[in-house]
């Protein structure tokens, strides 16, 4: 065979193969077309209607649907996610809108349109302009098994039935009402992760949640209390922006609100707190006898002022009722933080502070952090005293944040004594 003969073979076997190639792609069902779809962003999936005939629909099957405004001019993302929720007409497993600019005349007939979808998965992130408020149409969605909003306004329609399937709630900068957060949570049996952060409106958190695994909450409220018998994470970070903090032990006590907080959380294995409930625990006049012991908590994350004492008695009450604490990170908040103000904010008489001389017993504690470390004395003692505490203590990692010469606290840290032969002591900057 000549070598013209040969190109031409060749050339013939490429056309074959890519015609077959081409047939494969165009014959798959539409699912799979779909699914292909979905690494594409949205506006390029729908260009593809345009490659033949076998494509001109193969967007409207895709199983995820993510809409960024971008770069786009408002009246063409507008068009786009209209033409995307209208003639989409498969299952939408994931459902993401996101975007600089308001849509607010626009968003309730896209939560209509998408309603109709029943999508297993909802992520809303409109963040310009005052908070939307949720329709009573996102909430008939019965397949629902992840939520995710931000910058709205929720109230539940008086006919909800509580999303059956849902697994994750997400909401962040957000208005509610006592009420209304207690039933969504409530009505959602197999919850298992519910965040809850920047909030407005609720001042009295109530969560029933039986499946509920770990929990996360910042915010202005001023109780919390659980009833949720798998919880096994908790982050409670609560602030009173433009609030006197309540300093008042006996009002405190007649609340009980520490001691329900803190019978309720007996069972969890990580537990992160900020100075305020620390607060609580000292003024509230129950730091040598806590209501339970956290038999299954290993895991510590305080966020703390080493200038006042009473966290640090509470911080060691804490410790003293978890025999099993393997990991202690704590976090000093910067001088200019909404804890270190209040803190300043609410000074007491120091000489109704009992000196810092609790004996703690930390038996299992294997690592230990400092973060925002500024090399002041309470806070070398601090160190001092976990190096003393913990006999299986492996290392204490410890953040420099401070301004001052630090060769002379170095060499402080370096010189404390330990139990533990193994404890290492490492600064970083």
């Amino acid at each position: 065979m000549d070598s013209e003969a040969m190109s031409t073979c060749k050339k013939a076997m490429v056309e074959s193969t890519s015609v077959v190639s081409s047939d494969r792609l165009s014959s798959l069902p539409p699912e799979i077309k779909g699914d292909i779809l979905s690494r594409l962003n949205v506006e390029e999936a729908v260009r593809t209607s345009t490659l033949s005939s076998t494509w001109r629909d193969a967007w409207t099957n895709m199983p995820k649907l993510i809409l960024r405004d971008g770069n786009f001019a408002k009246h063409k993302f507008v068009t786009l996610v209209d033409m995307v929720l209208s003639l989409h007409n498969g299952t939408v497993e994931k459902f993401e809108i996101s975007g600089s600019k308001t849509y607010h005349d626009e968003f309730g007939r896209w939560m209509l349109m998408l309603s109709r979808r029943s999508p297993r998965s909802v992520r809303i992130e409109l963040n310009s302009g005052p908070g939307y408020r949720i329709p009573s149409c996102l909430f008939s969605i019965g397949d629902l098994k992840l939520l995710y909003l931000q910058n709205c306004i929720i109230s539940l329609p008086r006919v909800f039935q509580g999303f059956k399937r849902l697994t994750h709630l997400n909401l962040i900068k957000f208005s509610s009402t006592d009420l209304d957060i207690q039933n969504l949570v409530s009505f959602c049996p197999v919850l298992n992760y519910l965040k809850l952060s920047y909030f407005e409106g609720i001042n009295h958190l109530n969560v029933q949640a039986p499946k509920l695994k770990h929990i996360y909450v910042v915010g202005d409220f001023k109780d919390i209390i659980f009833d949720a018998p798998n919880l096994e994470g908790a982050i409670l970070f609560p602030y009173h922006k433009g609030k006197a903090y309540p300093l008042d032990p006996i009002a405190l006590h007649k609340e009980s609100y520490v001691k329900q907080l803190l019978g309720s959380l007996s069972d969890i294995k990580s537990l992160a707190i900020s100075g305020f409930l620390l607060m609580y625990l000292s003024n509230g006049l129950i730091l040598t006898n806590l209501p339970a012991v956290f038999t299954r908590l290993e895991s510590i994350y305080l966020a703390i002022c080493f200038g006042d004492e009473r966290q640090l008695l509470a911080a060691c009450s804490l410790f003293q009722n978890a025999p099993n604490l393997k990991k202690l990170d704590i976090w000093r908040p910067s001088s200019s933080s909404w804890v270190q103000d209040q803190v300043q904010d609410q000074v007491h008489d120091q000489a109704s502070i009992p000196e810092l001389t609790m004996q703690v017993q930390l038996d299992h504690l294997v690592t230990a952090s400092v973060k925002g470390f500024r090399g002041v004395d309470c806070e070398v003692d601090f160190v001092a005293k976990l190096l003393n505490w913990a006999p299986a203590l492996e290392e204490v990692q410890i953040e420099w944040k401070g301004k001052t010469e630090c060769s002379m606290v170095l060499a402080k840290l370096l010189a404390l004594p330990r139990v533990s032969p193994r404890a290492k002591v490492i600064v970083t900057f």
